[in-house]
């Protein structure tokens, strides 16, 4: 019986460890998600800013007399 105790020990042992670690990768998964929805709304803004400042879309381009 006692075998038997000291194998469960050390099974929620070594699963209490797994979790830490696993709990460890989520947090920096959600900061590196922070990170890039911040970049992400940068980007944005510049993105929209960029659309008001008078230039014509490449596509949009009258091509130049020479051609």
């Amino acid at each position: 019986m006692e075998k038997r105790l000291i194998e469960l020990e050390t099974k929620i042992s070594y699963q209490d460890h797994i979790i830490d670690e696993l709990n460890d990768v989520i947090i920096r998964q959600q900061q590196q998600i922070d990170r890039l929805e911040k970049a992400m709304k940068r980007l944005d803004e510049h993105l929209k800013q960029g659309s008001n400042s008078g230039l014509a879309r490449p596509d949009e381009e009258v091509p130049p007399p020479h051609y």
